[in-house]
């Protein structure tokens, strides 16, 4: 019943075109800037457990420029991506203290929160000021500046998230502390 019920949500964060942080060791899942991944600058996560529920690419082999337009009422959505764009469904758990580490993605990411509470600081706010996330809400993360997600609270926490990244591209990047958070 737990698989069907995030294989649900997991499908419901592509219908709305939804998308988070953290992979594991698997090379096509997580990669760094430097060779040298034991440089200490760089953070590593911890407390968490990642499972890859699907990746896939989408594009038009009739035309390059992909684009995807849906209206209904007052609502609209709309994706567009040159040439092609793959879309990877993680499912994220992080227990009490755990953490991504700090790291960007090359795309954006849709994070839901399935159940606890998520807090996530961006490298670009000189203040660190928390960004707090609890079951049912998302927290969208464009990728460009490195960030961090942290469970900071007693209980663990479950998201859902929505990769969007060039075909075959590593969804995660490590990256150092940028100094304005003290973790």
């Amino acid at each position: 019943m737990h698989r069907f019920h995030a294989n649900r949500v997991a499908a419901g964060a592509l219908a709305f075109a939804l998308i988070g942080c953290k992979g594991d060791s698997n090379p096509v899942v997580t990669g760094t800037h430097d060779a040298t991944s034991l440089d200490p600058h760089f953070t590593m996560g911890s407390g968490t457990t990642s499972t890859l529920l699907g990746r896939a690419t989408f594009s038009d082999p009739d035309d390059q420029n992909f684009k995807v337009k849906r209206m209904t009422g007052d609502w609209h959505v709309e994706i567009k991506s040159k040439p092609a764009f793959d879309i990877a469904v993680q499912s994220i758990t992080f227990q009490p203290g755990g953490q991504s580490g700090w790291h960007t993605h090359p795309g954006p990411v849709f994070i839901q929160v399935v159940s606890g509470t998520m807090t996530f600081y961006k490298s670009d706010d000189p203040t660190c000021t928390p960004i707090v996330r609890t079951a049912g809400q998302g927290y969208l993360d464009v990728g460009e500046h490195p960030h961090i997600a942290r469970n900071e609270t007693a209980a663990p926490a479950q998201n859902v998230v929505t990769y969007f990244a060039p075909p075959g591209a590593v969804l995660r990047l490590d990256e150092p502390r940028p100094g304005n958070c003290a973790f």
